[in-house]
């Protein structure tokens, strides 16, 4: 499987029918925000009509989530402070930006890294079944009181004197150019410095950020530090447009909105039903990224579900990972388009998939079930260079069920601890 990497945000995903988002699982590697955990978890503190608690909301939303190809991204302030450190590069690190603290081991004198359900996985998996820590709580409420207290009007009395000697964009695309071209003409020294007290530096850390950007011939602060470059643009678009009176002022959810974009450079594609993210992410996507409208996901996901809802049932018998390893080879269906653009090779390895004898995936399995079962632990900070990592394990925990769907055969449902996970609403209509 895997699949083209996906950033969604919650009024996407609230489209889908569970069954539906089954397939969204199936067929895209998801990177989950941790700004969505925090806005679903926010839901919590909603105030919601007769038919339907806060609670049920929550469940309702966690039991679309991707989970068997989904990761937890990083928090984007964390990224900034490996690159000031010189430990993430945003050209050729980008793997780093989802993978959560593994567990470093040693076997022998075989170094390997062990990576497990990061903490919101699990807490995933309990709102699915409609609990939540009372701590989840607190943290709602705090999130509401926060959009509660925004004040964006602060804001606009700030930025609009930045106007008072520049002409004010007349659209988006205006906005986004007259941003790139200020911070173009900044001189590199001084936005290095900049960047250093904004992010709150200490002398140390100054001094050796300043070292490391000598070292390498102070280039270009867009090239020496190009994610903090993203997010800050990202911002300053933010306070700049509203006081254009091009992004509206008025609503408070805005500012959380707008930080999903802090994540783009960690994915091809992006959707969204929300109307700021339509005018806005496609000014920050790349040539190789796309903009997908959360109708269009949906649309495309329940014509998935009727396309697979009308093979034989003995097809069906075998699971999801079985008959649908790889998309429809009809170019009819978006996704299939999509798998084309970015993960073109998946053609020749559904024609030709790699094969592994008996003997050579029984000597796999006895190696990560070693490094599982009896690796010494090392320091959680310990850094191991890819180069030197003789064995890389991912656990994940997955339900065998989503919706109507089985992803595995019976025979493997049989050795696994079945979950399915109720709703309180059809899955073809949410």
């Amino acid at each position: 499987m895997d699949g083209p990497l996906l950033i969604f945000d919650k009024s996407a995903l609230q489209l889908l029918g569970v069954d539906e988002s089954a397939w969204l699982d199936n067929f895209f590697q998801s990177v989950i925000t941790p700004l969505f955990y925090v806005e679903t978890l926010a839901d919590l503190e909603k105030k919601m009509g007769k038919d339907r608690t806060a609670e049920q909301e929550v469940k309702l939303i966690a039991a679309r989530m991707p989970e068997q190809q989904a990761t937890p991204s990083v928090h984007h302030s964390t990224l900034i402070a490996s690159e000031l450190a010189g430990f993430f590069r945003l050209d050729t690190d980008r793997a780093k930006r989802v993978l959560p603290q593994g567990q470093p081991v040693m076997l022998g004198d075989s170094k390997g890294i062990i990576y497990r359900d990061a903490p919101e996985e699990e807490a995933l998996r309990r709102w699915q079944e409609g609990q939540f820590i009372e701590l989840e709580r607190d943290i709602a409420k705090q999130w509401r009181a926060a959009l509660a207290e925004t004040d964006n009007g602060v804001l606009y009395e700030s930025f609009k004197r930045v106007y008072e000697r520049n002409p004010k964009p007349k659209d988006l695309p205006s906005l986004k150019a007259f941003v790139d071209a200020t911070l173009a003409r900044a001189p590199d020294d001084w936005f290095l410095g900049f960047v250093l007290e904004l992010v709150g530096a200490s002398d140390e850390e100054k001094a050796s950020v300043r070292q490391r950007w000598d070292a390498e011939g102070k280039p270009p602060i867009q090239n020496f530090l190009p994610y903090f470059v993203h997010v800050f643009t990202v911002d300053l678009f933010f306070y700049l447009g509203i006081a254009a009176d091009l992004i509206s002022r008025n609503r408070a959810s805005h500012r959380a909105d707008i930080a999903y974009l802090y994540y783009l450079p960690f994915c091809s594609i992006f959707t969204s039903a929300d109307k700021l993210h339509k005018g806005i992410a496609p000014l920050f996507l790349k040539d190789h990224q796309i903009f997908l409208p959360g109708d269009e996901l949906k649309a495309e996901m329940k014509k998935l579900n009727n396309h697979y809802s009308s093979l034989p049932q003995e097809v069906l018998d075998r699971g999801m990972m079985n008959f649908a390893k790889f998309p429809p080879e009809d170019t009819g269906f978006l996704t299939t388009r999509l798998w084309d653009r970015f993960d073109p090779e998946w053609r020749e390895l559904a024609t030709n998939p790699p094969k592994l004898d008996a003997d050579m995936q029984a000597a796999l399995l006895e190696l990560v079930n070693r490094f599982k079962n009896e690796s010494t632990p090392l320091h959680p900070e310990t850094y191991i260079p890819l180069k030197e990592v003789g064995q890389l394990t991912i656990e994940k925990r997955v339900s065998t069920t989503r919706g109507k769907w089985h992803r595995f055969s019976p025979e493997v449902e049989a050795t696994s601890k079945p979950r399915r996970v109720e709703t309180t609403e059809s899955s073809e209509n949410p």
